[in-house]
């Protein structure tokens, strides 16, 4: 079997029993790739390498100055594809079973302060060619703070989920797991605003005997909804608009900074780790660091004493 057999098959079960994301997939696609391609260049193959040939390829990948996170995620790929193959019978041996990965750096997210989040939030309602396209981005923005969402789940959310002025948004994550997050009243407000713009749009399309779109955000993407490539650019945008550095801002940063100021205003771990779908704790945990960091900042840079 060729290795973009194994690969395929590999992914195609992932999918079937995991109901892995469309984005791992691609994540693991992307990184066993890499690994067939040196393995090729060495003259070997999935089916024939063995344990030194994984190590290699580690040393490799870190004297090229791939982060440590990047290393890691890179031999979990590998470990799980030798996993699959082991127990499909198409090798009698697993060759990374007893390799150790250089585990995942323990660096504190990225944060925004609230007076950073605040001034997107109003950049946002002024920041488009349209006023549709306004509408849109101050929706975008606004659900993406008030629910810690991931920024896929955010671009995918279907329009059912939007329908009858909703207290809690029923949100689709990572394995295919759901979760319900509460919205804020700016969150509800807005969503309503840009879902009647939404409707009057779609309505138009409609009537020219155009597809009425399922998602939330709609687009002329291959999805059919606003890519997040695309959102990214956006929120890039806004930052500039807004005055805030765009190096700060990321989608990604609107998540840590979700959960950092429910943290910093008194909101438990448990609950702040139902809202984020973090399935263990540990993961929840950082935020904690994060705090610590800011408050021995606050006292070094404030306190009397500390100015000498």
């Amino acid at each position: 079997m060729s290795d973009a057999r194994w690969i395929q098959t590999f992914l195609d079960a992932q999918a079937a029993e995991m109901d892995a994301a469309h984005n791992t997939q691609l994540a693991y696609a992307r990184d066993l790739s890499n690994f067939t391609e040196w393995l090729s260049d060495q003259g070997k193959s999935l089916a024939h390498a063995t344990r030194s040939d994984i190590e290699d390829y580690l040393v490799r990948c870190d004297a090229e100055g791939l982060a440590r996170s990047t290393r890691a995620r890179r031999l979990s790929a590998i470990k799980q594809v030798y996993r699959f193959a082991f127990e499909e019978g198409w090798r009698q041996d697993n060759p990374a079973i007893q390799i150790k990965g250089p585990g995942r750096g323990k660096t504190l997210p990225k944060t925004l302060s609230e007076e950073e989040v605040d001034r997107l939030l109003v950049t946002a309602r002024e920041h488009g060619r349209t006023p549709e396209d306004r509408l849109r981005n101050a929706c975008m923005v606004e659900l993406l703070y008030a629910t810690g969402m991931r920024v896929s789940e955010l671009v995918s959310l279907p329009v059912s989920a939007a329908r009858g002025n909703p207290r809690m948004l029923l949100i689709r994550g990572k394995g295919g797991k759901e979760r319900m997050v509460p919205l804020s009243p700016p969150a509800r407000q807005m969503l309503a605003e840009w879902l009647s713009a939404r409707d009057v749009a779609e309505d138009a399309a409609r009537a020219n005997g155009k597809p009425v779109s399922r998602f939330l955000f709609p687009s002329r993407a291959a999805d059919g909804h606003l890519t997040r490539h695309r959102f990214y650019m956006l929120i890039k945008e806004i930052a500039v608009a807004a005055g805030v550095m765009p190096s700060k801002v990321t989608p990604h940063r609107l998540r840590h900074a979700f959960a950092t100021h429910l943290l910093a205003n008194g909101a438990d771990l448990r609950s702040i780790q139902t809202l984020l779908g973090h399935a263990d704790l540990s993961t929840t945990e950082i935020y904690t660091h994060v705090l610590e960091e800011r408050l021995k900042e606050l006292v070094l840079t404030h306190h009397p004493l500390a100015k000498g």
